[in-house]
């Protein structure tokens, strides 16, 4: 809220992050990660204890993160993370191409261009995302990208759609993680094209922008194609991604792209490496060293995301991130520090309205 106090001297305005918020932000990259797999169970008790907080902030967390789908609810069981099949990840994929498609199309008919204010800040999220993407950290990768999109979501202008397009995108996070932490490493596998797309979007190349991402979309269809053992041609919008990233006419917006040449990008054959038969993706970026083993080259990735992550700030900082143990359920960790809860809002002594569900 805002106001003003004595002499209307203006408040600031101030924007609280919650415990509630803290963790679900902290489980649901967790759960894009791979590090809190499909089938996990687990109950309110638990997170309050995992994360050293009172049971209200957690159980808050786990029902919203329920709500939006992302975790399932079970009578005297707790809350389960769901597992996503392919066809969950067909309807996502599709959901997602034909949004950002038809906004491609609407800013054209509209004659209407994005609003470029939030380019600096693009900018970075696209050099954060290409880093991670390149070190092969997955536990950063997955929090660098979806900052990016978000970025990329904010210029359509439409709050609701921005939220939509951020929620698909978690969950095929969901469904691509336990793939990707099967491979042997990283390093290049993932997408890591951010720069060409901001650089078009600053040019006011709407057309080469459209067409990026659609190269983008169309090369996440055949690498999860091809780790999950899936054929390419079941991808329902693959025609339409084939068509834009192949170059084929689209309409164009009013005000054109600069005159000035722009650099040449890789076109679709070169920029979507296809998937052998092992499931290791070619590199979409440069080449790791061929004469350093898998296992170094995973070492040095994970030292990079590591510097990565602190340099960003991702994380939550005061909630720790779990890690999960070879149980069927969460473990214990005594060692973690308790956070510092803001003051309850009912009075001291008044029983909980909510009480956690025994286990």
């Amino acid at each position: 809220m805002s106001g003003t106090g004595a002499g209307d001297t203006p408040r600031p305005v101030i924007h609280r992050n919650s415990l509630r918020e803290q963790i679900a932000g902290a489980l649901r990259e967790e759960m894009m990660a791979g590090r809190l797999e499909a089938g996990r169970n687990f109950t309110v008790k638990e997170i309050a204890e995992l994360y050293g907080v009172s049971a209200t902030p957690a159980r808050e967390a786990l029902v919203d993160l329920g709500a939006q789908g992302l975790l399932r609810a079970e009578h005297h069981r707790g809350f389960t993370v769901p597992e996503l099949c392919w066809d969950d990840f067909l309807e996502i994929f599709e959901s997602r191409v034909l949004i950002t498609d038809s906004f491609y199309r609407q800013f054209a008919t509209r004659r209407a261009l994005p609003d470029l204010t939030r380019l600096p800040s693009l900018r970075r999220r696209a050099d954060a995302a290409v880093r991670a993407a390149r070190a092969g950290n997955l536990d950063v990768m997955v929090g660098c990208d979806r900052r990016f999109w978000q970025e990329v979501s904010a210029l359509l202008g439409n709050r609701r759609i921005e939220e939509y397009l951020d929620w698909l995108r978690v969950q095929s996070w969901m469904y691509a993680a336990p793939y990707l932490r099967a491979l042997p490493t990283l390093a290049g596998v993932c997408w890591d094209r951010h720069p060409e797309l901001v650089e078009a979007i600053g040019d006011r190349d709407l057309v080469g922008a459209h067409r990026i991402i659609c190269e983008c979309n169309l090369f996440t269809a055949r690498l999860l194609a091809g780790l999950a053992g899936r054929p390419l041609e079941s991808v329902t919008v693959l025609g339409l991604l084939t068509e834009a990233a192949a170059g084929e006419p689209l309409p164009v917006p009013v005000e054109p792209p600069p005159a000035a040449p722009s650099p040449a990008r890789p076109s679709a054959g070169s920029a979507i490496p296809p998937v052998d038969a092992s499931g290791a993706g070619a590199s979409s970026g440069a080449p790791a060293e061929s004469g350093t083993p898998w296992s170094a080259r995973s070492r040095q990735g994970d030292e990079v995301g590591r510097e990565l992550g602190r340099e960003l700030g991702l994380g939550l900082g005061l909630v720790p991130q779990p890690r999960l143990g070879p149980h069927t359920r969460f473990g214990r960790r005594l060692s973690q520090p308790r956070l510092s809860e803001p003051p309850p809002e009912a009075p001291q002594g008044r029983p909980d309205p909510h009480p956690a569900p025994g286990r």
